[in-house]
């Protein structure tokens, strides 16, 4: 039986297309493992996951991938130094505890990192926290403000200070809206920020 691929997300489908062939990758919070597996088939890459749900643990599994159940705020300290030449953060890093602290330990242990996140700096938040009074709902936010999981909520030029203050590097950063790359105002014209590190 073949297996059908599944589709990659916007943020997912350019982190993919920049990981080098044959690569060592290391997926935090890698969902259902659709990157990963797409890593694997079309990149050649050694791609392993970390991911807190225990359903989507059991799915990965299911599909033959290597991936782990851990939290990012904790056990990416048991991953040695350099272990990878890429350490992936997407749609993760507004779910985390420290996420100064994560950032640093994704560049311990990858040579670069690449981290996607919800950009709450969107006009659309921005209007509709000035006109409404609440925190908004949006397609790229679909959750009410006492169910949502984003425990951190950062914009796109967030990242680049808290980059400057851990000594990271960016080597790129941009925004997503509606599957376009946005490099003009992505700060208040994207609803997904995309950045890549390195120390």
């Amino acid at each position: 039986m073949t297996r059908v691929q599944t589709p990659l997300r916007p943020d997912l489908a350019l982190i993919a297309a920049h990981v080098a062939t044959g690569a060592r990758v290391l997926d935090v919070g890698c969902g259902d493992g659709t990157l990963m597996a797409a890593l694997q088939s079309e990149r050649a890459c050694d791609a392993r996951g970390m991911e807190l749900d225990s359903h989507n643990v059991a799915a990965c599994v299911g599909r033959g991938l290597s991936v782990i159940q851990g939290d990012a705020d904790v056990d990416l300290a048991y991953y040695p130094d350099a272990a990878f030449d890429y350490a992936i953060l997407s749609q993760t890093l507004q779910t985390t505890k420290r996420p100064d602290r994560v950032l640093t330990e994704l560049l311990r242990i990858g040579q670069r990192a690449f981290v996607s996140f919800p950009n709450f700096g969107h006009w659309r938040v921005r209007l509709a926290l000035l006109l409404g009074g609440r925190m908004p709902v949006t397609k790229r936010l679909p959750y009410q403000w006492f169910d949502t999981p984003n425990i951190r909520v950062g914009t796109h030029a967030d990242l680049g200070v808290l980059a400057s203050r851990n000594r990271l590097l960016v080597q790129d950063s941009f925004g997503l809206q509606d599957g376009k790359v946005v490099r003009l105002l992505p700060n208040l014209l994207a609803g997904t920020s995309v950045y890549t590190l390195s120390r």
